[in-house]
């Protein structure tokens, strides 16, 4: 089942995002072009499969000819949306999450609620006590920004300075895929 490491798959990059956007929303509009944009950079594009954000991020992958990944779970009797190329399959909400942590390279983190905030602060917090390599974290547009400078000055308080470092706030999707690729040692784009 797992994908990240082999020679001839592409890095994988999970996204993170609310399940709400409808085609036509700014947030689907926002993460289509980052599906897009990590797909053209070279990336497989992995999220957990269904609608709204995760949805639009593998449409956009698949359109520009790249490749996807879905993490579905038992809890939601959904099918995963048309844009996923590979499917795999959770029995918990929570096995879903860690599955999705476990196939990313790097994460981008959208807009999204509580789930998506739990999704954050888990990749975080695993890399953080060393639970995870250190990978790369993407939050792109300005909604986490409170979040990431709150959790900046608390983390500092504990002795934690640098765990910021892992995160990395940009504003558009092409300077997201753009850092992805730096930091992964992927093309130059």
């Amino acid at each position: 089942m797992m994908l990240q490491g082999s020679p001839k798959q592409n890095p994988v990059v999970t996204i993170f995002g609310s399940s709400r956007p409808k085609p036509g929303d700014p947030e689907y509009i926002l993460a289509y072009d980052v599906g897009r944009e990590l797909s053209i950079a070279g990336f497989t594009v992995c999220n957990g499969g269904y609608g709204g954000i995760m949805e639009a991020s593998a449409r956009g992958a698949k359109n520009a000819g790249g490749n996807t990944v879905g993490i579905i779970t038992d809890f939601f009797p959904r099918k995963p949306n048309d844009w996923i190329d590979r499917t795999l399959s959770a029995k918990t909400l929570i096995e879903r999450m860690l599955e999705l942590v476990r196939q990313g390279n790097a994460y981008v983190v959208l807009k999204g609620g509580t789930g998506t905030l739990l999704e954050l602060a888990a990749v975080w917090e695993f890399m953080n006590k060393g639970i995870i390599e250190h990978k790369p974290i993407v939050v792109v547009g300005d909604f986490w920004n409170g979040v990431v400078h709150t959790l900046k000055s608390e983390l500092a308080w504990e002795g934690l300075e640098d765990c910021t470092r892992y995160v990395t706030v940009v504003t558009s999707p092409k300077q997201c895929a753009h850092v992805l690729a730096q930091k992964l040692g992927r093309m130059t784009i």
